[in-house]
């Protein structure tokens, strides 16, 4: 399986590595595995819905 860190899933996704690193320990990114200090984040995972806003409330949800 292929993996990328959370700077690259930063680039792709859009959002900050720390706060995917906050839906890596809060099991929200599936496959999600720490190895040592990193994580590595499978390439075929799809971003988590950020759970602060609603839905549709101030941009719509992919």
């Amino acid at each position: 399986m292929d993996y990328m860190t959370l700077k690259e899933a930063s680039s792709i996704w859009g959002i900050s590595p720390r706060m995917i690193n906050y839906y890596c320990t809060a099991d929200r990114i599936a496959g999600a595995v720490k190895m040592g200090t990193v994580w590595l984040i499978p390439k075929d995972a799809k971003k988590p819905i950020d759970g602060r806003t609603k839905p549709g409330r101030w941009r719509e949800h992919e």
